[in-house]
C-alpha cells in the first residue's frame, strides 16, 4: 500500500485518504483523476478493512471502466477484489432492475430496447393516428428521453407541455411506456429512471442497497443528469460516505442532460461536503495550460482554480489564419507530413479537433493526397454489423419471447420462406389477442388466420427455438448457443450474401468472437454470483452494445480524427485545432441561445488534449450552401494570451521572412524524403 500511496502527490494522497465525510475532487485536465479513483479503492481495502463487495465504482463508458479495473487488479490480488463493483452508470442500473426485477413488475429475461427499438416502437405507435415523418419520430424520442432523464413521468409532462409538439410527445410518452411494460422490456433510460423511482416508493428495497454499498465513487461527475443525481443522494444517502470526482471546466454534455449544477447541488444537500482540488497537469507544457487557463477563467466559477505543470514552457501556441476552408484543410495535411518526418514522428502522434464532423470531410481529402493514413473516432461499431444484429436477434428472443422486434429480424435470417403477408396476418392476430408473436405461434386460433403450410412454418421455428430454450436452461447455455448457430446453417448464409469468401470467413469469425465475448462475460459474472446465469449475461451484452462505439483499443499508426466532444478524456503530443471562426467555435446555435459558456469549455476541452505542441487554425472564408462567405476569428482567439500566440497568415503576422522561407524549404525537404521513400 505504502508503494502505491508514494506515486501520489500531495493533493492526491489527501483525496485517497479522506473517507469519513462526503469527498468531492475538483479535478482539471490531466491531473490523474483516476488514480485518485484505483488508489482510493485499494486503500479502503487494504487500510480501512472495508470488503470489496461493498464498494462501487461508476463512470460513464465501458473504455473508462474497463481502464479501472485494470487499474486495481494490478493493485490488489484476485481474493482481495472478489465482489468489488466498477461499472458505468447504466451497468449499476441494469444490476438494480435484474436483482430488483419483481419488485418493478417485469419478468426475469427483459428485453433492452436500444435507440433503434425504441424509435421503431414510436413509429408504430404514431402511425396509429397519422403518418409522421422520421423528425417528427426523432423529436418525440428526444423529448421523451428528456423526461425520463429528468424523471418527469406521463402524466406531468402533459401537465407541463407548452406547445404541440410537446403535448403529442406527452400523449406517446404514456403509450410508449404502457408498450414497453407489455413486451417485457426496458430503453437506455429506464436504466437509472425505475432504480430511482423504485428506492423511493419502496423504502425497504432502497434500504438493502444501501446498506450493500458502503462507500461509493463517481468519475466524471460534472456529466450526471438529474436522475444520475438523484441515484447517487438515494444510494450515499445512509452513510453519506463517496467520493465524486469531477472538473466544471470540462462538462461539455448539456446537450444530453449533462448538468454542471449538480456540483452546486451536492454542497447543499451534504452541508459537510470537503471539497480537494487536483491542479497539477501530468499531460501538457506550461504555455499550453497558461493558454487554457486564461481562456476559462472568462467562465464563471464557484471553485476557482488554475492548472499548472512541471513539464517545462513549451513552444508557442500556433494561431493559422487561411484563406479558405480547402486552404485550411491543405496546410494542415501539409504540416503533419512536414513534422512527421522532420521530427520522426508516429502518424498517431497527431490529432485533428473540429467542432462538426462535417469539418473532416475535406480534411480526409486533403490527408488522402499526401497519402497520410488516418483514422475517424466513432468508426462501425463491432455491434453495429449486421451479422452481429443477426445473432443479438436470436440472443435477445432467447432469453425473452416477447421481444416482437428481435422475433422480426431473424424469423427470415437465415431465410425461411416467410413473408411480409405471413407477418402482417401473425401480427394482426397478435395484437387482437394481446400476445407477443411468438406466443400467436402456439395457439390454435391461428389456424384462422393463416393456411395449413403457413403455420407449419411459423411453429416449426418456434418448436425449434424452444428446444434451444431448454437446452439454454438446463444444460451448458454457450454450447447450445454455438449448436444453434451451426443447425441453422448461418455459415452457408453468410456465404450465399457475401461479395466475397474472405468476407463471409471474416464475418462468421465476428460471430464466435460475440459467442466468446458471451462466455467470458458469463463467467466473470458468476465469479459474483453464482446465481448468475445465461440470460443475466445477454442482458450484460446487449447494454454492451448500447454503450460501445467500437471501444477497443486501435493502436495502429494513423492521424486521429475527431470531434471535440469525442476527444475529452484522450491526449496527443500535437494537436490541430481547426474552425476558430465565430458560428463555428462558438457555434452559431450555442450564439442564438446565449450557451457561450459551454462552446467556451469545449474549446478548452480542445487546448488540454494537446501535450507538446497546439496549432489553432481558421479560414477567412467558408463555402455554405454553395456561397463563399467571409468569416470571423472567434472571439475565444481574443481571450487567449497573446504574448504566447505566434500568428501566420495575417496583416500582423509574426512571422519573420527568414521564418517563412524556411518553413516552405521544410515542407519541400518533407515532400522530397516521401517521394524517395
Amino acid at each position: 500500500m505504502q508503494k502505491i500511496l508514494a506515486r501520489l502527490n500531495d493533493r492526491q494522497l489527501e483525496a485517497v485518504q479522506q473517507v469519513d465525510s462526503p469527498l468531492l475532487v475538483l479535478a482539471g485536465a490531466g491531473s490523474g483523476k483516476t488514480s485518485v479513483i484505483t488508489s482510493k479503492i485499494a486503500y479502503l481495502i487494504r487500510s480501512r478493512g472495508m470488503a470489496a463487495r461493498n464498494i462501487c465504482a461508476v463512470t460513464f463508458t465501458n473504455k473508462a471502466a474497463r481502464e479501472m479495473r485494470e487499474r486495481v487488479g494490478k493493485m490488489l490480488s484476485r481474493e482481495e477484489a472478489k465482489g468489488l463493483t466498477v461499472s458505468t452508470f447504466h451497468s449499476l442500473g441494469l444490476d438494480i432492475i435484474r436483482r430488483e426485477v419483481k419488485h418493478l413488475g417485469y419478468k426475469s429475461g427483459f428485453s433492452l430496447f436500444d435507440t433503434e427499438d425504441s424509435r421503431a416502437l414510436l413509429r408504430d405507435l404514431m402511425h396509429k393516428d397519422a403518418q409522421v415523418d422520421a423528425d417528427v419520430v426523432n423529436q418525440v424520442q428526444h423529448l421523451i428521453s428528456n423526461w425520463k432523464n429528468d424523471l418527469v413521468e406521463p402524466d406531468t409532462a402533459a401537465a407541463v407541455a407548452e406547445n404541440p409538439s410537446e403535448r403529442l410527445a406527452a400523449q406517446v410518452y404514456e403509450h410508449y411506456n404502457r408498450h414497453l411494460q407489455a413486451y417485457n422490456a426496458v430503453d437506455f433510460d429506464d436504466l437509472i429512471r425505475l432504480p430511482v423511482l423504485l428506492f423511493q416508493q419502496q423504502p425497504e428495497v432502497l434500504e438493502k442497497w444501501q446498506h450493500r454499498m458502503h462507500y461509493l465513487l463517481i468519475d466524471e461527475y460534472q456529466d450526471t443528469n438529474i436522475s444520475q443525481y438523484r441515484l447517487v443522494k438515494l444510494l450515499t444517502n445512509l452513510r453519506r460516505t463517496f467520493t465524486v470526482v469531477g472538473d466544471d471546466d470540462q462538462s461539455i454534455y448539456a446537450w444530453r442532460g449533462a448538468r454542471p449544477e449538480n456540483l452546486i447541488q451536492l454542497g447543499e444537500d451534504f452541508p459537510n461536503l470537503k471539497i480537494i482540488k487536483l491542479e497539477q497537469n501530468y499531460r501538457s507544457t506550461g504555455r499550453i495550460l497558461k493558454v487554457a487557463n486564461h481562456l476559462i477563467a472568462h467562465n464563471p466559477h464557484l471553485h476557482e482554480k488554475s492548472l499548472w505543470s512541471q513539464l517545462g514552457y513549451g513552444d508557442p501556441i500556433r494561431v493559422i489564419e487561411c484563406a479558405s476552408e480547402e486552404a485550411e484543410a491543405e496546410r494542415i495535411a501539409a504540416e503533419i507530413m512536414t513534422r512527421k518526418i522532420k521530427e520522426q514522428a508516429s502518424w498517431k502522434d497527431f490529432a485533428v479537433l473540429y467542432r462538426g464532423n462535417f469539418q473532416s470531410r475535406i480534411v480526409e481529402i486533403k490527408l488522402q493526397a499526401f497519402q497520410i493514413p488516418y483514422k475517424i473516432s466513432g468508426g462501425t461499431s463491432f455491434f453495429a454489423r449486421n451479422e452481429i444484429k443477426d445473432i443479438m436477434g436470436y440472443l435477445r428472443l432467447l432469453i425473452n419471447p416477447a421481444d416482437d422486434n428481435a422475433f422480426l429480424r431473424i424469423i427470415n435470417i437465415p431465410r425461411r420462406e416467410i413473408g411480409p403477408a405471413i407477418l402482417e396476418k401473425l401480427a394482426t392476430y397478435a395484437r387482437d389477442r394481446g400476445v407477443s408473436l411468438f406466443a400467436a405461434c402456439h395457439e390454435m386460433g391461428l389456424e384462422q388466420y393463416l393456411k395449413e403450410h403457413q403455420v407449419e412454418k411459423l411453429r416449426r421455428f418456434t418448436h425449434w427455438m424452444d428446444s434451444i430454450i431448454r437446452r439454454c436452461e438446463s444444460d451448458d447455455p454457450i454450447a447450445a448457443i454455438g449448436e444453434m448457430i451451426r443447425d441453422m446453417d448461418y455459415e452457408a448464409w453468410l456465404y450465399q450474401n457475401a461479395s466475397t469468401p474472405t468476407v463471409a470467413e471474416r464475418r462468421y469469425a465476428n460471430i464466435w468472437t460475440l459467442i466468446d465475448s458471451l462466455s467470458d462475460t458469463l463467467k466473470r459474472m458468476q465469479e459474483d454470483d453464482d446465481q448468475v446465469g445465461i440470460r443475466e449475461a445477454i442482458a450484460r451484452l446487449v447494454l454492451r452494445d448500447l454503450l460501445e462505439q467500437q471501444e477497443e483499443e486501435d493502436d495502429s499508426d494513423k492521424v486521429q480524427l475527431l470531434t471535440l466532444h469525442a476527444s475529452k478524456g484522450l491526449e496527443f503530443p500535437q494537436v490541430f485545432l481547426m474552425g476558430m471562426e465565430e458560428e463555428l467555435l462558438p457555434h452559431r446555435n450555442a450564439i442564438e441561445s446565449d450557451t457561450i459558456e459551454e462552446e467556451r469549455r469545449l474549446a478548452y476541452v480542445g487546448i488540454t488534449r494537446a501535450q507538446q505542441q497546439l496549432t489553432l487554425t481558421l479560414a477567412k472564408q467558408r463555402k455554405t450552401y454553395g456561397e463563399m462567405l467571409n468569416c470571423t476569428p472567434s472571439r475565444f482567439l481574443d481571450e487567449l494570451p497573446q504574448d504566447d500566440l505566434k500568428w501566420e497568415g495575417r496583416v500582423t503576422d509574426t512571422q519573420s521572412p527568414e521564418e517563412r522561407k524556411q518553413r516552405k524549404q521544410d515542407r519541400i525537404n518533407a515532400l522530397r524524403a516521401m517521394l524517395n521513400n
